[in-house]
C-alpha cells in the first residue's frame, strides 16, 4: 500500500477519508487535549469511571485524547457537535458495557474505533465495519514466538525477509490489529487496509473498512497547535 503524504496545512492531524463520510485521524496526545472543541468533561460517567483506575498520568491522558479523538472524528462525519455525539461500548463476550468494540448508539450504521499508544492517539468512524491502529515507529510488536502465535506465520517470514525487518514486523502488527478491530475475518472479500507513516508523529498507523484502499490526504487543520494541559490533569 503507498503511504499516505502528510496533510499541507501546519498542525492538522493525519486526515484520511475512507469512502464517503468516513474519517480517520492520527494525532498526538498533546494536539487532541489543545483542541478548543474537545474536553475530558465531553466523557460519559461510565468513562469516567474506567479513567479512575488509571494510575499512570501519561497513559491515563492517552485514554482520554483516544475516547475524544472518537468524537472529533463522529463530529465531522454526522455534522454534530462532539458533545451532541455519546459513544458506548459493550463486550459481545460477558455483554457487559464499558469495554469491548466501540459503537455510535444513535448512529447504528456507523462504525467507530479508536487506538492509542504512548503519546499517540488514534479514531476513526464511517459506514460499515471501522478498525484503526496507532504504534510509535520505535516500537517493535514482541518476541518472534508471540508473533507467530497471534499472526499467520507466512506473513511473519515475509516482513523478516525484508532488509529491516523491524518495521515491517510493526506495519504487519498494526495492519492485523486494525483489521480485528474492524471485526473483519480471515478472508473476507469486502476487507480492505490501508496503512501510512506520519514521520511528523513518528507514528504507524493501518485502517481497515471496506473502502480503505481509496484512503487519502484531506485538508483541514482539525485541531489546533500549542500546548496541552498538564498530563495528569
Amino acid at each position: 500500500m503507498t503511504p499516505l503524504p502528510p496533510p499541507r496545512e501546519p498542525g492538522a492531524a493525519t486526515v484520511a477519508p475512507v469512502a464517503a463520510g468516513t474519517f480517520a485521524l492520527v494525532a498526538t496526545t498533546a494536539e487532541v487535549l489543545a483542541h478548543p472543541e474537545l474536553d475530558e468533561r465531553l466523557l460519559a460517567p461510565w468513562e469516567r469511571r474506567r479513567l479512575a483506575g488509571i494510575r499512570v498520568p501519561g497513559r491515563r491522558d492517552d485514554v482520554v485524547a483516544a475516547r475524544l479523538l472518537l468524537r472529533l472524528c463522529a463530529s465531522r462525519v454526522t455534522g454534530l457537535p462532539p458533545d451532541a455525539v455519546v459513544p458506548a461500548q459493550r463486550c459481545p463476550g460477558c455483554g457487559r458495557d464499558g469495554h469491548g468494540r466501540p459503537y455510535l448508539p444513535d448512529h447504528p450504521c456507523l462504525g467507530a474505533s479508536y487506538s492509542h499508544a504512548d503519546g499517540l492517539a488514534a479514531a476513526a468512524v464511517g459506514p460499515g465495519p471501522v478498525g484503526i491502529d496507532v504504534e510509535p515507529l520505535t516500537r517493535r510488536p514482541g518476541s518472534l514466538p508471540v508473533l507467530r502465535r497471534l499472526l499467520p506465520g507466512d506473513e511473519v517470514d515475509a516482513a523478516r525477509a525484508e532488509p529491516d525487518p523491524g518495521p515491517a514486523l510493526l506495519r504487519l502488527w498494526v495492519r492485523r490489529e486494525a483489521l480485528f478491530k474492524a471485526g473483519f475475518e480471515a478472508g473476507r472479500d469486502d476487507a480492505r487496509l490501508t496503512e501510512w507513516t506520519d514521520l511528523r508523529r513518528a507514528a504507524v498507523a493501518a485502517l481497515a473498512g471496506v473502502d480503505a484502499s481509496a484512503a487519502r490526504p484531506a485538508d483541514g487543520a482539525l485541531l489546533s497547535p500549542g500546548p496541552a494541559p498538564p498530563s495528569g490533569r
